[in-house]
């Protein structure tokens, strides 16, 4: 069972970066699946840990482009990463305190929060890189 699932519109035509946001997908899937299926809590921590993991290493792989190439809104984008990645470690941090139970409403933020980030920040960068040869 999937709440999102991969596609041509979520591509921003940079191989190495669509094929962690193809990664993020299947972990905001495996969560959801971890949370539907009432295995959570034994899966929901390490899935969730994983997931903010792999988000951080995953800005960081954007951030180095940005860098490398000098992306004009470098400044902007990376407040965006940083606030997503407070709102996901809070959310890492009250699930592993159990002070915070998951939803399938978390599971519905974490899709529309990655769809939306791909489909407006990080599309907004893709022809700039591409530009500068990054395919």
């Amino acid at each position: 069972m999937s709440i999102i699932d991969w596609n041509p519109a979520l591509s921003v035509g940079i191989a190495e970066v669509d094929e962690q946001h193809k990664k993020l997908v299947k972990l905001v899937n495996d969560l959801f699946e971890a949370m539907s299926s009432g295995t959570a809590k034994q899966v929901v921590g390490p899935v969730l840990d994983e997931l903010v993991n792999y988000t951080v290493y995953h800005f960081a792989t954007e951030e180095r482009l940005f860098e490398l190439h000098h992306y004009p809104d470098a400044a902007q984008h990376i407040v965006v990463h940083r606030e997503l990645t407070k709102q996901a470690k809070e959310l890492q941090a009250a699930w592993a305190a159990g002070t915070s139970t998951l939803s399938v409403k978390v599971a519905f933020f974490l899709r529309d929060w990655l769809q939306n980030h791909i489909q407006k920040e990080d599309k907004a960068y893709g022809p700039y890189l591409n530009g500068k040869g990054v395919h």
